[in-house]
């Protein structure tokens, strides 16, 4: 099995899940739980859980939050590279729930947008392993260069990749054509159907994947309850899979996540793209199934 190195985010997610209508510019009755976060760190938390050799690589603050994250990787079995920030504190993303289930985020990524190429450790890279970069580190402008540096330094060290789209949001601030050359000679697209709206202009999936299929060898839609789907520039015909049908947890985040952790492994070993994205689909569903973003060690 190949080694993955995750390059990305981490974060503290503070879920906060209102019982009632907001009432705006009064108080409304929510709980307020925080969970270890970060889409990169998400990643590498549930691919190491599953039993894949993980090295993650991103940066912290040096206040106490950074160390009980840090903790946490490490917990999990993950090769933890971290690079501690003197000024700015660890990214803190503030989750917001409505009491019907709908999701929305305000994300400060602290010490994640200082993530530098000098923090990028060489001996990482290496033609037996794979490299997956969170979308989110190559959106950001600050985190761009170290992204960016990683990506070259895996092509030359003979490295499959894998990327994320992040969010639709800030892929359509910084624009589609950027994320498409800044990702060029990428073996693997991950993104949901919104991302993939906003790098193709196109909304019916099957059309998004393949206008995809252009820039990138292989492409993964995820599409929440209607499944996946697979396509590759060197085959015609879509691979699609359905969701697995789960009842979701009230503060559950980070499905998609756990959806990559849960394809990357089957497909790296050159299982059929159906079997990787059955398996991606259960891994998504067990994360539906739980509070936070990230694998309950007790269930480990």
């Amino acid at each position: 099995m190949a080694r993955v190195v995750v390059i990305g985010d981490l974060m503290t997610d503070a879920v906060a899940r209102a019982f009632y209508p907001l009432a705006r510019g009064s108080d409304t009755p929510a709980s307020v739980i925080t969970y270890g976060g970060g889409s990169g760190a998400n990643v590498a938390a549930w691919l190491a859980i599953e039993g894949t050799e993980t090295t993650f690589v991103g940066r912290r603050g040096s206040d106490i939050t950074g160390r009980t994250r840090e903790m946490e990787l490490m917990g999990y079995g993950i090769d933890s590279r971290l690079v501690m920030d003197p000024e700015r504190p660890t990214g803190t993303c503030v989750v917001m729930i409505t009491h019907r289930g709908d999701r929305t985020m305000l994300s400060d990524p602290g010490a994640n947008a200082r993530l530098q190429p000098e923090d990028l450790p060489r001996d990482v890279f290496g033609p037996d392993g794979h490299l997956h970069v969170s979308g989110f580190t190559l959106i950001n402008e600050s985190s761009r260069r170290a992204a960016r540096m990683a990506l070259r330094m895996a092509r030359e060290s003979g490295m499959s990749i894998s990327v994320d789209g992040g969010s639709h949001a800030p892929l359509e601030r910084a624009g589609a054509e950027n994320f498409l050359d800044w990702t060029s000679g990428t073996r693997l697209l991950l993104v949901n159907l919104d991302e993939a709206a906003v790098l193709t202009g196109r909304d019916d999936p099957e059309a998004a994947a393949k206008v995809l299929t252009a820039w990138y060898p292989n492409v993964v839609i995820k599409l929440g309850d209607a499944g996946a789907l697979w396509a590759s520039k060197t085959r015609d015909d879509l691979v699609s899979v359905p969701a697995e049908p789960v009842e979701p947890a009230p503060e559950s985040i980070g499905a998609g996540d756990a959806f990559i952790a849960g394809f990357l492994p089957p497909w790296l070993a050159g299982k059929h793209p159906k079997d990787s994205l059955a398996y991606a689909q259960r891994l998504a569903a067990r994360a539906l199934q739980q509070p936070g973003a990230r694998p309950d060690l007790g269930d480990s």
